[in-house]
């Protein structure tokens, strides 16, 4: 089998888990293309990415005029499949409609079995056209930003899950959410964990750990980091010794520095900016405890399940964490982490507390959640699970009727 990965950027800081799967999937022998709609913009990326053996194409369409998006309908017009596809596009934006066109041509032209989107926006939308141009099979992974945010469409997101062979996603909250919401649309979603490499994700103790705190994430409103912060100022006016690293770059940068600078921070938090992988997990592991202290946003964005702190677990680096989405189904309180509610920066200074000083419970903590990760998140596993339903769908479908259950 031959996999299009439609994607909106790649490579992408942020997404190692897409890198995670595409190399799993070569691993296992399958062969793989990348279909990017925007060339990447982020600074740093992961030392993964030079491992991944699959050509990628670029589907940019920022010089898009309207004589050629109509040069281009034209030419779809003519071929089989063609006559139905401005229907099937009615609703869309010119500029994903002209990059399915140049989609659809790539997968008749190179043999292309199957097409699978990560996230259930930009990258879904031009996967679904190419598919039905195309006559293959589409499949897509949906996260959290593209379930949960305020700009989503129910009835874009609706047609997607009916027109879809099949649809992963990556926490069961979000799966009983879209059922929910959905109906009989979202009765073939399954629910399949992000997978990581545990090989390179070994386990040390954390007994004899430094007075660290780390946290990792794009500078975001979702990520709670302004929570760490007032959180660090209780354990100061505690006199509780620590240093806290938050790593990664973003909206908020600036925001974020200033408190630090309001509250006398300055020697103990340090906002890093976006850092290699390598020097990621180096820090991860020589930290006494991993802050994940995550908030549903204004705007209704929030964390699905962060892998940062799925990689933190693995690393023997005991973490709190809050109950938003599918944070809880592998930070269980008092068994694999510590958790608490979001927006509370005093429970939250608490919990780092407890575990600074405690070597014991840093060890019971970290030692049950590796053992939760290498039953639940191993890569290989995980991938076999989305090459099964790649296989299972591998005949083209009829699209699933309006409400339908399958």
């Amino acid at each position: 089998m031959r996999v299009g990965y439609v994607l909106k950027r790649y490579p992408r800081y942020s997404e190692t888990f897409i890198v995670n799967e595409i190399l799993a999937h070569e691993s296992a022998g399958m062969e793989v293309e990348i279909f990017a709609l925007r060339h990447p913009n982020d600074e740093h990326f992961q030392d993964s990415i030079a491992r991944v053996r699959a050509p990628v194409s670029y589907l940019a369409a920022a010089d898009l005029g309207v004589s050629r998006f109509w040069s281009e309908l034209d030419r779809v017009s003519r071929v089989p499949g063609g006559a139905g596809f401005v229907g099937s596009a009615r609703g869309e934006r010119a500029q994903e409609v002209y990059q399915a066109m140049r989609l659809a041509r790539a997968v008749a032209e190179r043999g292309i079995d199957h097409l699978h989107a990560h996230f259930a926006t930009s990258a879904a939308a031009v996967a679904r056209l190419a598919a039905h141009l195309a006559s293959v099979p589409y499949t897509f992974t949906t996260h959290a930003k593209d379930i949960f945010h305020e700009s989503v469409d129910a009835d874009d997101y609706r047609r997607k899950l009916e027109e879809a062979a099949g649809v992963v996603t990556v926490s069961d909250y979000n799966l009983r959410y879209l059922r929910e919401r959905y109906g009989g649309a979202a009765s073939h979603v399954k629910r399949v964990y992000n997978g990581m490499h545990l090989d390179r994700f070994s386990y040390t103790s954390p007994a004899d750990r430094p007075r660290s705190i780390v946290a990792v994430g794009r500078l975001v409103e979702k990520k709670g980091f302004g929570d760490l912060i007032t959180a660090c100022k209780i354990l100061l006016d505690r006199g509780c010794e620590f240093a806290c690293r938050i790593v990664g770059g973003g909206e908020l940068r600036e925001a974020l520095a200033a408190q630090v600078v309001d509250l006398g921070l300055t020697e103990q938090v340090v906002l890093t900016g976006s850092r290699p992988q390598d020097e990621v997990i180096t820090l991860i592991r020589n930290a006494a405890v991993f802050a994940a202290p995550c908030v549903v946003g204004g705007d209704g964005n929030r964390d699905g399940l962060p892998t940062v702190l799925l990689e933190a677990m693995a690393l023997g680096t005991p973490c709190v964490s809050t109950d938003v989405t599918g944070i809880p189904e592998v930070v269980r309180d008092g068994d694999t982490g510590l958790m608490i509610g979001q927006g509370d920066p005093a429970s939250l200074a608490g919990a780092l507390e407890g575990l600074l000083g405690g070597a014991d419970a840093r060890v019971r903590l970290a030692e049950n959640a590796r053992r939760l990760i290498e039953a639940e998140f191993d890569i290989h596993t995980n991938a076999a699970r989305l090459r099964a339903l790649f296989e299972s769908v591998a005949e083209p479908a009829l699209p699933r009727a309006a409400g339908a259950s399958s």
